[in-house]
C-alpha cells in the first residue's frame, strides 16, 4: 500500500538553515555532517570557521577543505520538490546570460587522462603536509579504557582536541560517534574541545621537551 507524506513534514530535513530555502548544490560539513546550500556555506566560511548549526569549529585555518558536495542529498531534494531543478537551472542560465557568459552546466565536459589524474591527486592530497607538525604521546589514565598500541603520533599543529577525541574514540571505544565520552588532559588540566595542538603546546608545554604528553580518560561530568 502506497503511503503519501506531505512535503512540509520533510522541509526541516531538506532546507538550508542559512537561507531557509531548499538545498541547492547541497554541501555537507565533514566534521559534523550538517548540510547547507554551497553558496550559503562558502559565504559563511569567508568570515567564520564554525558550523552555522552547531557552532563547532570546522578547522582553525582551512574550513573550506572540510566541506564536500552531497550528491545524494541533492538528488533527494530534486526528487521531492517539483520543478526545483528546472527552475534553478533556468535561473542559473539567466544569470550567466545577463553577463554574456556561457553557463558552465551547458558546456561540454572534457575529461582526459591528465584531468582524471589531477582530480585523483587533489582528492588524495594531504592538506596538512605544510602545517607545523607536533609529536604527541597519548597516555591512558583510567583502567576503564584500554591503552593505545601506538601511543606516539605525529600530526598537524592545527588539529583540535575534538579531532583527537574522535581518533581515540575510534581506537578505544570502537566508534567515532562516542568521542564525547572521552576527556583529554594536559598537566592534569582538562582541555577545551576547540583548542588546537598549537595552542596547547604554546600555553602548557612551551618549556618542556617533546613530545607533547596528553592524557585521556572517560568523560567526567563536573
Amino acid at each position: 500500500m502506497e503511503r503519501r507524506i506531505k512535503l512540509k513534514t520533510l522541509n526541516e530535513h531538506i532546507t538550508c538553515e542559512i537561507c531557509r530555502g531548499y538545498f541547492i548544490d547541497a554541501t555537507t560539513v565533514t566534521e559534523c555532517l550538517h548540510t547547507f546550500c554551497k553558496s550559503c556555506l562558502v559565504k559563511h566560511l569567508e568570515e567564520n570557521n564554525t558550523c552555522p548549526t552547531c557552532e563547532n569549529v570546522i578547522h582553525q585555518s582551512h574550513p573550506l577543505q572540510y566541506i564536500s558536495f552531497d550528491r545524494t542529498m541533492q538528488d533527494i531534494v530534486y526528487k521531492l520538490v517539483p520543478n526545483l531543478m528546472d527552475n534553478e537551472m533556468q535561473r542559473e542560465r539567466e544569470f550567466y546570460k545577463s553577463r554574456n557568459l556561457p553557463c558552465p552546466k551547458d558546456m561540454p565536459q572534457v575529461h582526459d587522462s591528465d584531468d582524471k589524474a589531477n582530480e585523483q591527486a587533489h582528492q588524495e592530497a594531504d592538506y596538512h603536509r605544510q602545517d607545523e607538525q607536533v609529536n604527541v604521546c597519548l597516555e591512558c589514565i583510567s583502567d576503564k579504557l584500554r591503552n593505545l598500541k601506538r601511543r606516539f603520533i605525529r600530526c598537524s599543529s592545527q588539529i583540535t582536541i575534538t579531532h583527537l577525541k574522535k581518533f581515540l574514540a575510534k581506537k578505544v571505544l570502537n566508534g567515532i560517534d562516542r568521542y564525547k565520552d572521552i576527556d583529554i588532559l594536559c598537566n592534569d588540566e582538562l582541555l577545551g574541545k576547540d583548542h588546537t595542538l598549537k595552542f596547547v603546546y604554546v600555553t602548557r608545554w612551551r618549556f618542556k621537551d617533546p613530545p607533547l604528553r596528553l592524557q585521556y580518560r572517560p568523560r567526567i561530568d563536573l
